[in-house]
């Protein structure tokens, strides 16, 4: 049995299995440490079909209002609660203090809990420059009505890593520099251009039908414009987590109002080379109020909460409205105390593939949805599935999908070659463990363009053995293998006709 370990291990050796890409990570706060939980902090990253929390003490705490970015192996370069920005270190980034100014930033960030704003925080590579990233961020507004849910301004700022020994910086000069004004909807969202370059960045007017769109291009702020969608003029503001689809072809935001209760979802098409956008629907749900929207990994699906109901609606549906249905009901559900209790708030489309839901209460579990590309009932609500090593509450997280390549399809003729483009061949392709002791088999991946692909496993003779579709968005995946014997099997990715293979020798014990 040595002997054959050690071949396998001669094998095999190349490999690792290091997490990767630029949104495996997501920082959730706390209230302190109790008997009911272990650290006052967490971290999860996405290496697994199911993620891997940790608990940790950071600085840096964080509420409604996050946006951080990892390198190509995962490895966190820096996040911002909308107070301030922390480095990989875990302390203020150079220059990174002082962020959204006035009072009513102040006013938060004195408590040291970050800003409440729902998806008031968003970052991009800075287009054709690898070392640089820009945040996008929002403020409140004391002088409107309770509770305070407008932004006077769309910020920005530059961060260039090369900063202060590799752990970056805020560029001087670059700091809290207004994009434009206007009376702005809480929440951004970021779609990748069609040249596979530039980003369009998008916010909602508040009370109304009208949409501006940033394009941000390698000379900086290249342009704001704004369009009026055909929808109808909603009675009061956005409310909740204005969202691309993984694929860019789609756009969806609500509108909402809490006494009475009510909010309804709109959905658009979206042409990545115009930042055209064109209605496709909308829904209305009478006596709920919520904020939670995600997408599902392959663009079909839309999710979408109030506090005590996750909703589905098919997008590519003739008719959106008619397939709005009903997935899953708050079990009511409360640990440890009676006010303790998970239920649905927003919602976090992660890198391997679940659409992760925090409360409105500060709870130490999370839900998920295992299964978002399912229809109806298949998609697989996990209420309170993920216990925390923290307490959390409302915790938001916004990330782009960075992986969009160019589509020369819709019109745009010129295509560029980002940071996160990859090699014609490489998926950066992992299998782990290996060799495979217990029948369980993960893989990490990043597919081409953020296209569709599938994994398979052959034996010594070129039999296929197993395999599985693996959606567009997702980065990881976790199987249970079919009772295979021991050997050395070729596992295989294939994607935009092309292919990559590692070696994997499953031993039982």
């Amino acid at each position: 049995m040595r002997k054959y370990y050690l071949i396998v291990f001669i094998i095999l050796a190349h490999g690792n299995c290091l997490a990767q890409g630029f949104n495996h990570q997501w920082l959730l706060g706390s209230t302190g440490i109790d008997t009911n939980v272990t650290s006052p902090d967490a971290r999860l990253l996405f290496d697994l079909l199911s993620a891997d929390t940790s608990g940790e003490n950071r600085k840096l705490a964080v509420w409604e209002t996050q946006a951080n970015i990892s390198d190509a192996n995962g490895n966190l370069l820096f996040a911002s609660n909308g107070c301030w920005i922390m480095d990989a270190s875990g302390d203020t980034m150079q220059n990174g203090s002082g962020l959204n100014p006035g009072l009513w930033a102040d006013s938060y960030c004195s408590n040291t809990t970050g800003l409440p704003n729902v998806g008031g925080n968003i970052i991009i590579p800075y287009p054709g420059d690898t070392a640089k990233f820009i945040l996008f961020h929002q403020i409140g507004n004391f002088s409107s009505s309770f509770p305070y849910m407008d932004s006077p301004e769309v910020f920005y700022t530059v961060i260039d890593m090369n900063l202060n020994g590799g752990l970056g910086g805020v560029i001087t000069g670059q700091k809290n520099l207004i994009a434009f004004s206007d009376t702005l909807s809480w929440g951004l969202a970021a779609c990748k251009h069609a040249n596979g370059r530039d980003w369009w960045i998008v916010a909602i007017r508040d009370a109304s039908n009208t949409i501006f769109k940033i394009l941000a291009t390698q000379s900086g702020i290249s342009s704001v414009t704004s369009q009026t969608v055909n929808m109808p003029v909603p009675s009061y503001g956005n409310a909740g987590q204005p969202c691309f689809s993984p694929d860019g072809t789609k756009f969806a935001y609500k509108n909402g109002l809490t006494n009475p209760a009510y909010h309804d979802v709109r959905i658009l098409s979206f042409d990545r080379c115009t930042g055209m956008f064109d209605s496709l629907g909308y829904t209305i749900r009478n006596g709920e109020f919520g904020f939670g929207l995600s997408f599902s990994p392959n663009s079909r699906y839309l999710y979408y909460s109030s506090g005590g109901h996750i909703y589905q609606l098919d997008t590519d549906a003739p008719n959106i409205a008619a397939t709005d249905t009903l997935v899953a009901s708050y079990d009511g559900y409360c640990y440890p105390n009676p006010w303790n209790c998970t239920n649905f708030w927003l919602m976090y489309l992660a890198a391997n593939g679940k659409i992760y839901i925090t409360s409105s209460q500060f709870t130490i579990d999370l839900t998920y949805i295992n299964s978002p590309d399912s229809a109806v009932l298949t998609c697989d609500v996990q209420q309170h599935a993920l216990r925390l090593p923290c307490y959390t509450i409302r915790a938001g997280l916004n990330h782009p999908n960075y992986y969009l390549g160019c589509d020369t399809t819709l019109g745009c003729t010129t295509c560029y070659t980002g940071i996160d483009e990859l090699s014609p061949i490489d998926f950066k392709f992992k299998v782990y463990p290996n060799p495979v002791t217990r029948e369980l088999l993960n893989i990490g991946y990043l597919l081409p363009q953020n296209k569709g692909g599938w994994f398979e496993i052959y034996d010594v003779t070129g039999k296929v053995v197993f395999k599985y579709p693996l959606p567009p968005w997702s980065n990881e995946q976790s199987f249970k293998l079919p009772g295979l014997s021991n050997g050395v099997y070729n596992c295989v990715i294939t994607s935009d006709n092309k292919r990559v293979s590692k070696k994997v020798a499953v031993i039982k014990e």
